[in-house]
């Protein structure tokens, strides 16, 4: 068994290299970082919390100061989301809960769906639990998922599209679903005059934006 010191300094040691594997987007080094700070008897939660969530957060942080781009953003994501797969068992057993619930799509008519893949692994990075509906997601898609999440988010990168984005929100009015859960909307052509016009909750120019925007609509005074 280990000292508490020496359990301290394993702590420190395990969740840097945790940390700083997702910063330089290095699959193997998170996974093996998991795996010793599981070895070591640390909290599921405290390798989420300090390593992972803590590190895209620094993502994110780099990315609006301009130090980081989108395939920087994109290799890191997938280095934590490697590290998550393999700690989510444990989350599970820990009764490790999610900061909230959120369905992505790219909306009807759009195969486009790398912007939509980014905000999905930006928002596990930041504890979110993703339905990921993929791509030319019809209203009634979306419809049927509203019950489930706590935020909706649709993309389009077309501008021949983005008409179904304001299809998709008249759809949850129609069928009473609308008041039940927040709707956000990003991609190349969309703006934030769009967002209001259609009647969205919320519009984001970036994954990292993506973010923020989902837990603020989540706890409004966090």
């Amino acid at each position: 068994m280990y000292s508490s010191k020496e359990k301290e300094h394993i702590m420190d040691q395990t969740i840097q290299k945790i940390f700083q594997g997702i910063l330089d987007g290095e699959q193997e080094a998170v996974t093996a970082g998991v795996a010793a700070a599981l070895e070591a008897g640390l909290e599921p939660k405290t390798i989420l919390d300090d390593g992972m969530l803590a590190a895209m957060a620094e993502v994110g942080r780099r990315f609006e100061e301009g130090e980081f781009y989108v395939p920087e953003m994109l290799i890191s994501a997938r280095a934590m989301k490697a590290g998550l797969a393999q700690l989510q068992p444990h989350l599970k057993q820990s009764k490790v809960e999610a900061v909230g619930t959120v369905a992505i799509g790219t909306v009807r008519g759009d195969l486009h769906d790398i912007g939509k893949n980014l905000v999905g692994m930006m928002l596990e990075g930041a504890g979110f639990k993703v339905r990921d509906l993929g791509v030319d997601v019809s209203p009634e898609a979306f419809v049927a998922a509203a019950d489930e999440v706590d935020v909706i988010g649709l993309s389009a990168l077309l501008t021949t599209t983005m008409g179904s984005m304001q299809d998709t929100l008249k759809a949850l009015d129609a069928a009473g679903k609308r008041s039940k859960v927040k709707v956000i909307v990003g991609g190349a052509p969309v703006t934030a005059e769009f967002a209001r016009r259609i009647g969205a909750d919320g519009y984001a120019p970036d994954a990292s934006q993506a973010v923020a925007l989902a837990k603020s609509l989540i706890s409004p005074a966090a």
